[in-house]
């Protein structure tokens, strides 16, 4: 580039993009983080929480949560020049998991949101990445009054291996959930190179 124009007769370079999945439990902050970082309006396919959805929404420690996403959140972030991430928010409660093999097709990555009021609600998110071989980050979104532990003994709580990458964030903070993304794109080319590796020795 000069002068901010692209040079005579080079085409602009088309940037490279990256989806990542936000993935966890109902309510532990999954719309919050794309909207936090999302340089665009975030798509939300938000519901009010309705009496008919009393017996199956638990909603043990999110009292004053009004709303569910029901489809999924969308947002874009740009990390770098020629790096743009599209953030897919995963709906959190149970009857909506069908929607999880769409969502995650072509996924670089995933960050699991936990919340250590309710960690056992994203055993479920750790248990679908594993099993389909991709590469996660834990986000443990820190939440006013939450019990605080460190990142090892959360670890150990989800039984995670080691390689997986289990860090404190703010999910309502656009500097903290930046930070979570750049982890899982490092997270996620380490993974893939290991896997390389391994194939080729």
């Amino acid at each position: 580039m000069i002068f901010g124009r692209s040079e005579r007769g080079k085409p602009p370079v088309e940037p490279v993009t990256l989806k990542i999945l936000v993935a966890g439990g109902f309510g532990v902050g999954k719309t919050t983080l794309v909207g936090a970082v999302s340089e665009i309006r975030p798509l939300r396919t938000e519901e009010y929480l309705t009496e008919a959805g009393r017996p199956v929404d638990d909603l043990t420690g999110v009292e004053r949560k009004h709303t569910t996403t029901v489809a999924m959140d969308f947002g874009r972030i740009t990390l770098r020049e020629g790096l743009v991430l599209y953030l897919f928010g995963t709906p959190g409660q149970e009857r909506f998991w069908f929607m999880w093999d769409e969502l995650s097709e072509g996924a670089l990555g995933a960050v699991v949101l936990a919340d250590t009021r309710r960690l056992e609600d994203c055993f479920a998110a750790v248990d679908y990445f594993e099993r389909r071989s991709i590469p996660f980050l834990v986000g443990v979104n820190c939440f006013e009054g939450a019990p605080r532990y460190p990142a090892e003994e959360v670890r150990r709580a989800l039984d995670l291996d080691d390689g997986v990458p289990v860090v404190l964030c703010d999910a309502r903070d656009r500097g903290s959930a930046k930070d979570i993304l750049v982890g899982v794109v490092q997270h996620a080319m380490e993974y893939a190179g290991d896997r390389r590796r391994a194939v080729t020795t």
